[in-house]
């Protein structure tokens, strides 16, 4: 079962972009977070949509509070480096891997992608996280991109 609003983010390590583990109490712990997921870097929704909004509207997110924004993607932390790095989300976006989908099967929030050779990877969603209890979830139906811009934080901020 999806983690539900109200419920705090399960403790998972996953990777830094420089390959560092970092705890989910780290990311999470005492501060107020927007974490978005996406089922791949490079991938065409993603690169073109997902992760450049919230890159373009980091500056007015913060204002509301916040003090990281978070992408999570079940790659591994080289590809989310060089996909932050092509993008410009450095001092933006923290760009998290989580290369086997640790934290994404924690939260209930993977799918098995397999049939179109992604395999496990997580759903796209968006969250209010804070001090490590999410506050507002929005999580897409598969194919879509509409709950979870970076617009729909925003004023969900």
């Amino acid at each position: 079962m999806p983690i539900q609003e109200g419920e705090k983010i399960p403790a998972v390590t996953v990777k830094t972009e420089d390959m560092q583990d970092v705890t989910t109490e780290q990311l999470f712990g005492g501060k107020k977070v927007v974490l978005f997921a996406v089922p791949g870097a490079f991938t065409p929704t993603c690169s073109e949509q997902h992760l450049p909004g919230f890159i373009e509207k980091a500056s007015e997110i913060k204002a509301k509070g916040v003090d990281d924004i978070i992408c999570l993607s079940v790659n591994d932390a080289f590809v989310m480096k060089a996909w932050g790095k092509d993008r410009g989300a450095d001092g933006k976006v923290t760009m998290i891997a989580d290369g086997n989908a640790d934290l994404s099967r924690a939260l209930g929030l993977d799918f098995d992608g397999s049939g179109i050779g992604f395999g496990v990877r997580a759903q796209r969603f968006a969250a209010i996280v804070e001090d490590g209890v999410v506050t507002k979830l929005a999580v897409e139906q598969p194919m879509k991109f509409d709950v979870s811009s970076a617009e729909s934080i925003l004023a969900a901020l």
